[in-house]
């Protein structure tokens, strides 16, 4: 049984299965596309996922200071997943981190884990991995008085620095003021081609509303295309060989509050989005530009293409373009934070994820679960550390105490049953012994070959199986033998005190053989006992020399280097004492029940000769004249 309970302990769960035992705490991340969550039903495919912790959903005490042992794996509790940190501050209790989750599978519940509580653990954070290669622009704005770095792995960094606005809707923002724009990059990336596709979109909040206010803007000569806002009315505006067509839709948007506009381009047509919400459609291609673009107010006919070819650094340091004449167009003022680029159209599930996800309503779209701890002795925390440090000769030292073990938890279960059966068997023999008849030769069937009392038939099979197991039993027959034997002759049926005195011898030597028989294997008890400890000390020795000729030879002089390698060298103490303290224990109840079933034995030999001398005593003439 407490081999049973220590494996059981031990032995993986595969409902609990956990990623890397290193880590001592996770909690389950459900991200709802169905209709109880975010309600989308279109295809999303891969796409990155924004994680706000706060101290209502995390436990900043149990990771890193940084949040450098912070870790995402997918449902599966096997893959891991890419992801970086736009912030994180321990102190105010508040972590923004982007995740990358492959497949999203739309209408339905997708989990993912976040694993953390590893100090040791090395940083990992992947901002150009959370991405898919796909996405040519990521701005988070959360840069102070340097121009906005582009997260990923296309290097896209704007030209010039803008306000940083606090409190935006995901960490910091961008502030506009309708008269500097924030310049992008003419890198060869950014290039769009005619009827290519194109995602953009961008989180805004507007001071007040205003006429044709240009929230992203880009110009090639007779081309263009142009994104903003009417009076708070989202729109989209190409213009193509100097056609211009323009695109409006949805309801005004409220000035301080936050909201996501957003298009996508894909032959021959322009699809604009306000909050995820499909609002209006355009029938019209994306023109050939290759110049920049502004983010806040309209921009000017870029250079000639030939220069657009220039490596993306040398576009970098290009002096920005003049701000566009103020005429129908104006700037964009207010906050914007979120500036997202990719060169294919998304789908309308993948505009529809980042609206929710990113804004004020994430809660309907993420939950997090209670957090697992995995910091039990047997759970690969404490134990687990301890168990991996143990060296080759403490797992010899481990293996032969094992081997112990098992051999003095057998020698307990076989002596304890067998003691049970004795008991039973000496029970039910003495009982029908004491109530016999006085007169023995009845029940020792002199007559009869057969060694096998009666006791006036009283005995079930089952009962006489018992009692062919007791002592008891065995030293009456050894008796009953005897007295067979002396008396095969038939004639005069009495005992000399000689006679009765060498029955007893035999029942004494029979004594014996029973006695050996209770004692049978309990040296292996003592050998557990008195040696068990003894064997895990020199385990512990050996390895404690094993740890400090380690150190010796690395110069690593501290704590974490001594303490997995003392811990695990004491292991084998504590094995030794594991396999010593139960074999105590069950030594002193086996020695005091084998006493008590030796002292019935020796008061039956008493009885059963006292019986005898009684029953077949010689008279006292007989006795004389044996005498003379």
């Amino acid at each position: 049984m407490l081999a049973f309970v220590f494996l059981a302990a031990l032995w993986p769960s595969p409902a609990a299965a956990w990623w890397n035992d290193q880590w001592t705490l996770r909690k389950k991340i459900t991200i709802d596309t169905g209709p109880s969550g975010a309600g989308i039903s279109d295809a999303i495919g891969t796409t990155p996922i924004l994680v706000r912790l706060h101290v209502g959903n995390f436990r900043f005490g149990g990771a890193k200071e940084d949040g450098g042992d912070l870790r995402f794996v997918a449902g599966d509790d096997k893959t891991p997943l890419k992801h970086h940190v736009e912030k994180y501050d321990s102190l105010l209790g508040e972590a923004l981190v982007w995740v990358g989750v492959p497949d999203l599978k739309p209408g339905t519940k997708n989990d993912i884990w976040l694993y953390y509580g590893n100090q040791k653990a090395p940083t990992a954070v992947d901002a150009k991995g959370t991405y898919d290669p796909d996405t040519l622009l990521v701005y988070h704005f959360n840069d102070r008085s340097t121009p906005a770095q582009d997260i990923t792995a296309w290097a896209n960094t704007a030209q010039n620095a803008v306000p940083a606005a606090d409190g935006a809707i995901i960490g910091q923002g961008a502030r506009l003021d309708g008269q500097t724009a924030l310049t992008l990059p003419g890198s060869p990336s950014l290039v769009t081609a005619e009827g290519g596709e194109l995602s953009w979109s961008l989180w805004i909040k507007m001071i007040a509303p205003q006429p044709g206010a240009v929230l992203f803007s880009r110009n090639e000569g007779a081309n263009g295309l142009t994104v903003g806002l009417d009076n708070g009315v989202a729109f989209v505006e190409v213009t193509s060989g100097g056609n211009t067509q323009r695109a409006a839709g949805g309801t005004a948007i409220a000035a301080g509050t936050w909201h996501q506009v957003a298009f996508t381009a894909k032959g021959a047509q322009i699809i604009l989005y306000v909050d995820g919400n499909q609002v209006a459609t355009l029938a019209a291609a994306l023109p050939t530009m290759t110049g920049v673009a502004q983010l806040g107010r309209a921009a000017t006919a870029a250079a000639p293409a030939a220069d657009a070819a220039a490596p993306a650094a040398d576009a970098a340091q290009a002096t920005p373009p003049a701000a566009a004449p103020s005429g129908s167009a104006a700037g964009f003022a207010g906050d914007v934070d979120e500036l997202a680029i990719a060169k294919v159209a998304r789908s309308a599930g993948f505009i529809k994820l980042s609206a929710v996800g990113q804004g004020p309503d994430q809660a309907k779209l993420i939950s997090f679960s209670v957090d697992e701890e995995n910091a039990g002795w047997f759970s690969g925390g404490y134990f687990g550390v301890i168990l991996r440090s143990v060296t080759l000769d403490g797992w010899v030292v481990i293996g032969l105490l094992g081997i112990m073990a098992l051999i003095s938890w057998y020698v307990m279960v076989d002596r304890i049953s067998y003691l049970n059966r004795v008991s039973a068997g000496n029970t039910i023999f003495l009982k029908h012994f004491r109530e016999t008849s006085t007169d023995i030769g009845g029940l020792l069937q002199l007559d009869n070959q057969e060694n096998d009392p009666s006791f006036g038939g009283e005995l079930g099979k089952k009962q006489r199986k018992v009692v062919h197991a007791a002592p008891l039993y065995r030293l009456f027959a050894a008796g009953a033998q005897e007295i067979r034997r002396r008396f095969a002759g038939g004639g005069y049926r009495r005992l000399s005190p000689q006679a009765i005195q060498s029955i007893r011898a035999v029942l004494d030597s029979g004594y014996v053989r029973e006695s050996q028989r209770l004692n049978r294997l309990m040296v292996m008890l003592t050998i557990a006992i008195s040696g068990g400890p003894f064997l895990g000390l020199l385990g512990t020795v050996v390895g404690v020399m094993i740890t400090f000729a380690a150190i010796a030879a690395s110069g690593d002089v501290n704590v974490n280097a001594i303490a997995p390698g003392i811990a695990a060298a004491l292991v084998a103490t504590v094995a030794g004492l594991g396999v010593a303290i139960p074999s105590l224990f069950a030594y002193n109840y086996l020695t005091i029940r084998i006493k008590d079933v030796s002292s019935e034995m020796q008061v039956f030999v008493d009885e059963f000769i006292t019986r005898i001398a009684e029953s077949y005593e010689l008279p006292e003439e007989p006795v004389k004249q044996a005498a003379e």
